[in-house]
């Protein structure tokens, strides 16, 4: 059986959800540099400093993250509030519509 795709998948991850995964895997599990593991996914330092930083503040909240939520797979169709949290508002729209 040749595994070759099946190993680019995970070597090589092209989704942003699973590509944000392996890059805080790598931070995280494997003990990996931020600086280098920034390099690997072509990404900023400071991105991943960012994402890491959510995703431990997530953690201690006990909120689902984007990797494990029903919608991971599809993309972000909604988003996993806190209990007590409330969706922010989006403001009504002043154009006419034609």
């Amino acid at each position: 059986m040749d595994g070759s795709h099946t190993r680019r998948f995970f070597l090589e991850p092209r989704q942003t959800f699973q590509r944000q995964y392996e890059a805080l895997h790598a931070i995280f599990v494997d003990d990996e540099p931020l600086e280098r593991v920034a390099e690997r996914f072509d990404s900023k330092p400071a991105t991943l400093r960012s994402m890491a930083s959510r995703l431990r503040a997530d953690c201690r909240r006990g909120v689902a993250t984007p990797f494990f939520s029903r919608t991971a797979a599809g993309g972000p169709l909604g988003t996993v509030w806190a209990a007590g949290d409330r969706a922010p508002r989006r403001p009504t729209s002043r154009t006419v519509a034609s």
